[in-house]
Formats: C-alpha cells, sequence, structure tokens
C-alpha cells in the first residue's frame, strides 16, 4: 500500500505530503482545488510523459515521490527479474528537471519508464474516467476477463509461444522472399562463380606472376649486370677478393708483430668470406637467368585474365576477388540446398504454431469457464446498485493468433428489461457507465494482490441510496486493499477511514494547492456543506454527524 506520498513542485502544488490509511481513504475538494493534480503527480509515478510546463517553480526540479509498504504481496519475483533490490518497504521517485530531462528510480535505482511501470502495475492500479470510456474497447474488456480468470501464467506462457512462431513465421517468409530473389540471380551467379573458381586464384600470385615476368622481360640485361658484379668481385685479375685477399695478409703480418691489430685483421678476414659468399650468390643467380618467351607470354595471359576479372568485379587485388569468389558460393549453394532449407524452417513454423495454438486453446477454455462467473456477479451487483434488470453479456470470437490470443471479447449490455444487450458505447448513460465500471473493479478486488486501488470520481452520475452502496462497496474493498477515492458523493465520504481535504490558498504572491487531513469535527462540516451548501444548517451538520458516528 502507498504509506507516504511527496509532491514537490507540480502544477499548483508547492510541496504536498501525506500518508494515506491502509483502509479507505477519501479526497475531496471544490472542482478545481487540486484533486486531479494530485493524480497527475501520481501518474507520473506510473510512468506518464512529463511535461516541463508542469513545473510550479520553473527554476526548480519537481519530485514525486511513493513509498510503498509492499510485504506479503508476492511481488519479489518482479524485483528479480528486473535486477532491482528488493525490500517490504519499496520507493518510487520521479524527478523532473527545469530542462525537462526526466528520471526515475526505483529503491535508488535508476529505471527507464517501462520498467518503471512495470513496477507501479503491481502497486496501484487508478481508475479514472478514461476508463469508462477504455471499458468500450474489446482490449480492455478482455483484460477484465483474463484479470478475473488470474490468467498471468497462461498468458505469460501464450505470448513467449507467440514470439517464437512470429520469430519462426518471419525467418520463414524472409528466406522464402531471398530464395525467389537469388533463384532469379542465380544464372548470372553461378556463370560469375565458375569463372573465378576455374581461375585456381592464390592470394599472393599477382605479386609473384608481376615479379618473374619483370625478370623474363629483363633476362639479358639482368644477367650481364649480374656476370659483371661477379667478375668485380671475384673473377677479374684486380677484383676486389683479390685485393682484400692483399689486405688481410697485410694485416696477418703486423699482427704476428703485435696483437693490438688482431681485430683489424679479424674484421678483415670476416668481410673477405663474405665477399666470397656474396660472389658465388650472384653467380648461381646469374645462371639460373634464362631468356624464356613462352614463359613470359604464359604469365602475360595469365596476369590479363588477372586484371580483366578485377576490373570486372571493381576491385584492384585477389584477395577481393577470393571474397566475392566465397560469396558467390555461398549463394549458389544456398540455392542448390534452398529446398531443404524451406522445408525445415516451414516444419519449423508449423511446430511453432501448433505450439501456440495449444497455448491459445488454453487460455480461451480459461476465459471461457469464466465468462458465466462474471455476467452473474456483475449482475448481482448492478441489481444492488439499483439496476434490478441490467444484464451484461459476454460473448467470444474467435480468429487468427494475435499478442493476446484468438479470441475477441465483446461485453453486451442492457439497462432494461425485455432490452437486447447491446454494445456498451451505444446503450449505457454515464452513470450506467459507473456503477458498471464499479461493480467489475469489486469483483476484479478479490483476483489480484494490488496494494492500492485508486477511484477518480468512479461515482459520476449517481447519487442518493446507489451513492451509499457504492460506498459500501468500497467500504467492503477496503478490507483487503487500499483505497483511495475521489469523490463528490456524501454517502461515499462519510465511509472513509481517513478524509483528505484539498483547497487553494490564496494567502501569497501565487495561489497553491494545499491538502490537509481532517479532524473528527472538520470532517462533519465537510460532509456537511457537500449535503447541505456552504453554510450547513444544525439538521445537516447533525445528519453528517450521525453519519460519521455510525462509521467512525
Amino acid at each position: 500500500m502507498l504509506s507516504h506520498l511527496l509532491i514537490k513542485n507540480y502544477a499548483l502544488i508547492e510541496h504536498l505530503e501525506m500518508d494515506p490509511a491502509a483502509a479507505l481513504n477519501i479526497i475531496t475538494g471544490e472542482t478545481g482545488a487540486g484533486k486531479s493534480i494530485m493524480l497527475g503527480a501520481i501518474g507520473l509515478l506510473m510512468g506518464n510523459r512529463a511535461d516541463v510546463k508542469a513545473l510550479y517553480n520553473p527554476d526548480e526540479k519537481c519530485v514525486i515521490e511513493g513509498v510503498f509498504s509492499v510485504a506479503g504481496y508476492l511481488i519479489e519475483h518482479l524485483f528479480e527479474e528486473a535486477d532491482l533490490d528488493y525490500d517490504s518497504t519499496c520507493v518510487v521517485r520521479r524527478e523532473i528537471s527545469p530542462s525537462g530531462k526526466s528520471r526515475a528510480f526505483v529503491n535508488d535505482t535508476p529505471v527507464n519508464l517501462e520498467l518503471l511501470r512495470r513496477v507501479t502495475s503491481h502497486l496501484m492500479d487508478i481508475h479514472s474516467q478514461h476508463d469508462s470510456i477504455l471499458l468500450g474497447s474489446n482490449e480492455y474488456q478482455l483484460e477484465i476477463v483474463d484479470t478475473y480468470a488470474q490468467n498471468d501464467v497462461l498468458l505469460r506462457q501464450y505470448r513467449a509461444d507467440y514470439q517464437t512462431y512470429r520469430r519462426k513465421l518471419e525467418a520463414y517468409e524472409q528466406l522464402l522472399a531471398e530464395t525467389a530473389q537469388m533463384k532469379k540471380e542465380f544464372d548470372y551467379n553461378h556463370f560469375l562463380y565458375e569463372e573465378l573458381q576455374k581461375m585456381g586464384l592464390q592470394a599472393d600470385e599477382q605479386e609473384l606472376l608481376e615479379q618473374e615476368l619483370t625478370i623474363l622481360e629483363n633476362a639479358e640485361d639482368i644477367k650481364e649486370r649480374l656476370q659483371l658484379s661477379s667478375d668485380y668481385l671475384d673473377n677479374a685479375e684486380q677484383s676486389i677478393v683479390v685485393y682484400l685477399k692483399n689486405v688481410v695478409n697485410n694485416l696477418n703480418y703486423v699482427t704476428r708483430l703485435t696483437e693490438r691489430f688482431s681485430q683489424l685483421r679479424d674484421r678483415a678476414q670476416s668481410a673477405l668470406i663474405e665477399l666470397r659468399d656474396l660472389a658465388s650468390e650472384i653467380s648461381t643467380e646469374e645462371d639460373h637467368i634464362e631468356t624464356n618467351d613462352v614463359r613470359a607470354e604464359a604469365i602475360r595471359e595469365r596476369l590479363n585474365l588477372i586484371y580483366l576479372l578485377q576490373t570486372k568485379h571493381s576491385v584492384k587485388t585477389i584477395a577481393e576477388l577470393l571474397t566475392i569468389q566465397a560469396d558467390l558460393e555461398q549463394k549458389v549453394s544456398k540455392i542448390l540446398n534452398s529446398d531443404e532449407e524451406l522445408s525445415l524452417a516451414k516444419t519449423e513454423s508449423e511446430a511453432a504454431l501448433q505450439q501456440l495454438m495449444a497455448s491459445a486453446e488454453r487460455l480461451s477454455v480459461s476465459r471461457r469457464e469464466v465468462r458465466p462467473q462474471i455476467e452473474q456477479q456483475v449482475g448481482t451487483l448492478l441489481a444492488d446498485l439499483g439496476m434490478p434488470n441490467a444484464s451484461l453479456k459476454i460473448s467470444a470470437e474467435t480468429g487468427k493468433p494475435t499478442s493476446n490470443g484468438i479470441d475477441t471479447i465483446s461485453f453486451l449490455f442492457s439497462a432494461n428489461k425485455g432490452v437486447k444487450p447491446q454494445q456498451l458505447k451505444n446503450v449505457a448513460s454515464g452513470g450506467e457507465f459507473s456503477r458498471l465500471m464499479m461493480a467489475i473493479k469489486y469483483i476484479l478486488a478479490s483476483k489480484r494482490s494490488l496494494p492500492t486501488i485508486i477511484f477518480d470520481e468512479i461515482d459520476a452520475g449517481v447519487s442518493g441510496e446507489i451513492a451509499v452502496k457504492m460506498g459500501n462497496m468500497m467500504r467492503d474493498m477496503a478490507q483487503t486493499h487500499q483505497i483511495i477515492a475521489i469523490t463528490h458523493l456524501h454517502q461515499i465520504a462519510a465511509q472513509g477511514k481517513a478524509h483528505y481535504f484539498v483547497y487553494k490558498d490564496n494567502s501569497g504572491n501565487r495561489t497553491v494547492s494545499r491538502v490537509k487531513k481532517l479532524t473528527f469535527n472538520e470532517r462533519v462540516q465537510e460532509i456537511a456543506q457537500m449535503i447541505g451548501g456552504n453554510n450547513p444548517s444544525a439538521s445537516v451538520l447533525k445528519n453528517a454527524k450521525e453519519l460519521l458516528s455510525q462509521k467512525v
């Protein structure tokens, strides 16, 4: 239940705090005093969109905070799934900065609006006049049936199966479309692939061939220069090697005289060995250089084919051609194996559909079983609320699977004897809607573990004895739920355990909405004014006191 509410810097509210009772809380006040503003603030806690224009002081941030006692409501799994800290006291906070940035927290952990809505939907249920409009929609009617049937587990299983089926079906349809497109391109892709595959390309082939062709095209010049280099080193009468041998001999002589020159002798000896080795390798390379016009022509043809393929595919390297070849191979292979892949994908989607329909049928059976119970209980409650001839019929049709199952639920209503039930939006007046919604909320209260239920003028369009009965129903609901009711009717206000009065304070430079918890005597005065106007008579005051004395 909501144990503490703080609202700062929101609309006409500068600072407001209240500690609702665990049972039935009544909120009254003049029109425009700020009751709807309080609901707007609570709506922010529920994840509604924030508007910076709602700030009382545009230079300060707005803070709405709700402290909830949630012990015994079996929602630990919700916090575990969301990776949030769980405690028997849950603190939900919403902040709006002057720049318009909105932040939300659950137990001091930042959360996004989707998660905030998921958490607070298990903490509070707000009924407003908008719900009466929603009551005419098939989706909302289906939600009522599922809530009554306590179909949470069945719905979770169905929706998981639905998502699996959608993924399998989308994968099959995508594969089908891709296969159809690839079949159109198959012949061309197959030709391109075979053209590349027959070439037997190697990653470093182009560079090696280009180097070899350069050598073949310049073979005579290269051979001549290698021969000259070899001669300069070792074959000529006055070669570098001959001169270096003389250097070594001279250094050997002086080294025998003194070891001082031994390092120079060693270095010269090493240089002589290296130059002889170099001369040998040059000579070997020269022997290997041959003029081969046939080989050169073959390399030119091979390179020309490579260059043509690179131009054709708009690339510059063999590595890129090999990548294209692998991609073409995959496309060709996919077409060649497409029938098998399509068959497998189709089988998987059909199996997922079969599983989905089994879950859908279990959900439909559960809904079908509770429909007569809802009709009977709502009819009984409507009779208690002064509509003895009213009836509610719930019809159902099955169709294609949606995220909510295969059922379309329709609430058909008749307020008068002998009148065939019709769609709610066509037959229900404002007062009838209010009583029907009250009856539905009443029967649902025992089906959900919601700590707090808020009624925003659910008594619209009713009065007299009917209002008394609606107040009694709220009081009954408050035995197991915290109820917060905004009302204009004294019959309902008198039923509350705690009574809060919302008013405008014009004592300062700017109008401010404030809330005050009324004492017994103040409640007597407020209820008397609700009965007889601003200046209630002594008899009206006595009547108000008697009403309260029976309930408090």
